[in-house]
């Protein structure tokens, strides 16, 4: 999810050749696009047999290959069994807007380009975005090849609601940034995913304690569809508690339920606001004005209501 810490230098990803039995089939089409494309890639998040027979194709037929780090493209290919023959460019973020000239210019070219992150989907919190945008931008295809997430996977692990939620990514480490998000956010009333790294866990769970109380639900999950997945439930008091006390390893995706709607007034009870107001002397138009603003009541609906509650 983070850049790497040094360039690397841009290569063909010689590969050892693959067996037979896991060669990849070559004729399960990618896109339906001819000529030119961007296709962004989703990579397993932990378990290689995650990745999907396009993803192999697309390995194994993209011209160009854009990565966050070579050394990562060569085990995801090597351990898919797949020989890739497009040249490979390091896209990170720091050299995006650089690297995303060279993209353009290659889908421009009629090359089938192939953005993938170090896990995950690319654009998601990992680099990617900046290619697709300018990519689109200059009226070129862009597709993808659908893959892991690992926020929709704590999700759908968590428990918790999953009609209604953000994706709010890493916080900012410290300072006025991190706690104007917070702030922006203790009212929040859909589900919430964070990304956090395991040695500022218990902090942030700490912070979270603070902002949505210390009975919010939460989960903590860390190893996702890997061999040591562990999925941590409780609320945000206990979670942060167990933090505390526990060496924390591994990718770390945090889940908060979402604060609770405020009641809705029952529309009797707001038409008798109004008429208690009225009977303190209040014009009823005043009246009506002054409820729905509390409310959040139509002024109209609400008049017409203590027009006919009052000829009652």
């Amino acid at each position: 999810m983070t850049a790497p810490a040094a360039e690397y230098p841009e290569e063909p990803a010689e590969l050892s050749e693959p067996s037979t039995a896991d060669a990849p089939n070559s004729d399960v089409p990618v896109t339906s696009e001819e000529g030119g494309v961007l296709i962004l890639g989703g990579t397993p998040i932990g378990n290689l047999a995650d990745a999907s027979d396009r993803l192999r194709s697309a390995l194994a037929t993209a011209d160009l290959i854009a990565v966050e780090d070579t050394r990562k493209l060569r085990t995801l290919a090597s351990g898919l069994g797949v020989r890739t023959r497009g040249r490979v460019i390091v896209n990170h973020d720091h050299n995006e807007e650089e690297r995303s000239v060279t993209i353009v210019q290659a889908v421009q070219d009629g090359q089938r380009v192939l953005l993938l992150s170090d896990a995950g989907m690319p654009t998601i919190s990992d680099p990617g975005y900046v290619a697709a945008a300018a990519v689109a931008a200059a009226d070129l295809p862009v597709t993808v090849v659908p893959g892991p997430s690992a926020a929709l996977t704590a999700l759908a692990l968590s428990g918790l609601p999953t009609g209604r939620f953000t994706f709010e990514g890493f916080l900012a480490r410290k300072g006025s940034e991190r706690s104007r998000r917070l702030a922006s956010l203790a009212g929040e009333e859909r589900t919430m995913i964070f990304f956090e790294s395991p040695h500022r866990t218990a902090a942030t769970l700490a912070d979270f304690v603070q902002t949505f109380g210390a009975d919010r639900r939460g989960t903590v999950s860390r190893e996702l569809t890997k061999l040591h997945e562990e999925v941590r439930r409780g609320t945000l008091a206990e979670l942060a508690e167990w933090a505390e006390s526990e060496r924390i390893r591994g990718e770390i995706v945090i889940i908060v339920e979402g604060a609770q709607a405020p009641e809705t007034p029952e529309a009797q009870d707001v038409v008798q606001l109004v008429l208690d107001r009225v009977a303190a002397g209040e014009r009823l138009k005043a009246a009506c004005a002054a409820v729905a603003a509390e409310t959040g009541t139509s002024k109209r609906e609400l008049y017409e209501a203590a027009l006919a509650a009052r000829s009652e």
